[in-house]
């Protein structure tokens, strides 16, 4: 809603510095007149409003809808936080260390942050990535849109090369110098939300321009530590992004061009003035000491910062200053335009199918420029080029065309793995209409024949971003190659309560990284004891349901497949003996050092599965600098804990796929002090077991 104009008036007048004798004087009418707009007890006729917004150097337009007004270039300055009081210093920002500073990293964190911005029932959201290289008079006239001069004294005086930021910020001045070259990322989401809400108060655009660590996201959404954004900023040489906001919500009444930037330094001082690190790019706060708003901005600035959007579709353009791969792999455009296309194409290819029954939930492209001029247009990313036997899995999935069966090379098989839903903590005791379990899909597809990593599963859930890409192992002898894909939560197209609750569960189970389905501290505080293990179990089903499909695909495979010469030259018997694959191999190990400096251990380990137990002697080891290690003993006997026993040749029986044991080291037989060591398990067959 419309701000009263006795609230708007007293605004402008605090901003521009003018006091109501000063305003009666401008516009001919009595201070008194003045005084009972300002305290709301009248208001002007249109035309005092006309002659107002002449006076305080406002568009008539502004004054009658009681907006803030846009800022001209000349007003927007750089404003740096001071240095706390208590002495307190930061060396940089560190959810920017929460990931590996890449741009498949930035492409992945970005999307998925679009994605969860998506405006619900209005098609899917549309996601662009534009590097522009920029030198010569170009580059000089960027800078000085940016007020380069203004920051570039702090950048020195923060590039300390005994920090980790501080290297970063060195090297990036010294190749910016070196090379007379700045590479500009802007990442452009369309049909999103826009960063909403106000400048200091919660909302999306407080979230990502003013907070660290606030997500604010609930629900079906990707996103959960608020760490996403920093991608960005960890992106660019100097920790310097800039936005520019076309809203879905009004903000005081406008919608367009909502602009702002932050440039993320370590402690630095210059002279005698000490400085916390965090800059913010926009017009001084009249309201605020030394605190920068965002702005309206106009066309010109906006395109002198390379940041006009091409509509007026809600969404935000995102423009990272000095991008640069941390990795060290890529330097050049075009490798830095393949860099894209592929993080973007692996981690998202789901979220672009499209069926019968559901468009696509993105659509995302690659471009890349050079003063102006295309050096690679724009390149729109298929999801069926880049995974196509998975990608022709989900459409069958949107479009109701899955079989029970795989008997032709394009069938889709469609199976159920059940998610066991352990109760939160917040939650009251189970009644009759709590879900206690999930039901995700399964998707389960040859692979095509030229295809690099076949026998894998994706993991998904919510908007579809691939969480993890596993190898399916242990599969039957001379199965087919296949590409298998896991839907869980919303990613199932349901709504129903073991949906929403199925959401929380595995949101909670991923790490920072969004890369698995895990135990992590969220899981452990919100969930009773043994929810880690119900996700365990969960990704354990899959691959399991992910073996018991392909058998039963391969016994009833038909015989005339192909013609009989090849047939037989390509038939694989079964063994007529038993036979196992693999060898058992250590899962975990826990342990600590008592005060005798005995290691204490307890080993998980896992076995293939066969008919015969499997009888090992387990061996542990001091390791070495070098990677080498040498044996210890064990003090007395092995401990079986779990699917084992002892033999009488003091070795270990396991049945099973699972089983554990404990054991302490001797302290006489140690190299080294066992607080000076780390030591490694083995499980090698026992001799007796061989006889």
């Amino acid at each position: 809603m419309p701000q009263d104009f006795s609230v708007w008036l007293k605004g402008m007048l605090r901003q521009r510095g003018m006091s109501q004798k000063e305003l009666a004087a401008a516009i001919d009418v009595t201070p008194a007149a003045v005084n009972a707009w300002v305290g709301g007890r009248s208001e002007p006729r249109y035309d005092k409003i006309s002659a107002i917004a002449e006076a305080l150097g406002v568009a008539v337009e502004d004054a009658v809808s009681r907006r803030p007004p846009g800022a001209s270039s000349s007003e927007l300055s750089w404003i740096f936080r001071k240095a706390p009081a208590d002495g307190g210093r930061e060396g940089g920002n560190a959810a920017a260390f929460a990931f590996a500073a890449n741009l498949e990293v930035l492409a992945r964190e970005a999307t998925q942050n679009s994605l969860d911005e998506r405006l619900p029932g209005g098609g899917p959201v549309t996601s662009r990535f534009t590097l522009h290289e920029l030198t010569g008079q170009h580059l000089d006239d960027f800078l000085e849109a940016l007020r380069w001069s203004e920051i570039e004294k702090h950048l020195h005086a923060a590039a300390d090369p005994g920090q980790k930021v501080g290297r970063v910020l060195l090297d990036g001045l010294q190749e910016l110098q070196r090379t007379q070259r700045l590479v500009l990322l802007r990442v452009d989401d369309f049909n999103a939300t826009g960063l909403t809400g106000p400048d200091y108060a919660d909302g999306r655009f407080a979230r990502v321009v003013r907070r660290t660590l606030d997500s604010g996201k609930a629900g079906a959404q990707g996103g959960s530590y608020g760490l996403g954004k920093a991608a960005l900023w960890a992106a660019s040489r100097f920790g310097l992004v800039l936005v520019n906001s076309t809203l879905s919500e009004s903000q005081d009444g406008r919608c367009e061009r909502r602009m702002a930037g932050r440039l993320e330094l370590p402690w630095h001082s210059l002279g005698s003035d000490e400085f916390a690190g965090p800059a913010w790019f926009g017009v001084r706060d009249p309201e605020r000491a030394d605190s920068a708003r965002s702005w309206w901005g106009d066309r010109a600035t906006a395109e002198s910062l390379y940041l006009e959007r091409e509509d007026s579709v809600p969404g935000t353009s995102f423009l990272v200053v000095g991008a640069y791969d941390g990795s060290g792999d890529t330097e050049e455009l075009t490798e830095m335009h393949e860099r894209l296309v592929g993080g973007i194409a692996r981690n998202f290819w789901a979220s672009m199918v499209g069926g019968a029954s559901a468009g696509p939930l993105l659509r995302a492209s690659v471009a890349s420029w050079r003063n102006g001029y295309v050096v690679r247009p724009e390149e729109n990313i298929d999801p069926h080029q880049h995974e196509p036997a998975r990608s022709r899995a989900v459409k069958a999935f949107l479009d109701g065309k899955t079989v029970s069966e795989l008997t032709a090379r394009g069938d889709v098989l469609r199976a159920t793995v059940t998610l066991k839903l352990p109760r939160p903590k917040d939650a009251p005791a189970a009644g009759p209409e709590t879900p206690v379990t999930h039901d995700a899909v399964l998707l389960i597809t040859p692979a095509d024949g030229d295809e690099p990593r076949p026998d894998h599963i994706s993991y998904m859930r919510a908007t579809r971003m691939v969480v993890r890409n596993k190898k399916v192992g242990d599969l039957p002898l001379g199965h087919r190659s296949f590409q298998a894909v896991l839907l869980a939560g919303a990613a199932t197209r349901r709504e129903t309560p073991d949906v929403v609750a199925a959401e929380r569960l595995l949101r909670a189970s991923e790490p920072p990284e969004h890369d698995d389905w895990t135990g992590t501290e969220d899981l452990t505080a919100m969930y009773v004891r043994g929810a880690r293990q119900c996700v365990i179990n969960f990704k354990r089903d899959a691959e399991q349901s992910v073996r018991e499909a392909l058998r039963t695909a391969d016994a009833g495979r038909s015989e005339d497949e192909g013609p009989e010469v090849l047939r037989e030259l390509l038939r694989l018997d079964p063994p007529k003996v038993s036979r196992t694959q693999g060898f058992p191999t250590i899962h975990a190990i826990e342990g600590h050092v008592d005060e005798h400096s005995a290691w204490h251990v307890t080993v998980s380990v896992r076995c293939p599965e066969r008919e015969e137990p499997w009888v090992l002697a387990p061996v542990v080891r001091f390791m070495g600098r070098d990677g080498g290690g040498m044996p210890v003993q064990w003090a007395g006997e092995l401990i079986p804990v779990e699917n084992c026993k002892l033999t009488e040749g003091g070795n270990l029986e396991f049945r099973g796929r699972r089983g554990k044991f404990k054991g302490v080291t001797d302290p006489s037989s140690h190299p080294v002090p066992a607080t000076m060591s780390c030591i490694e398990v083995e499980v090698p067959r026992a001799k007796e077991a061989r006889a």
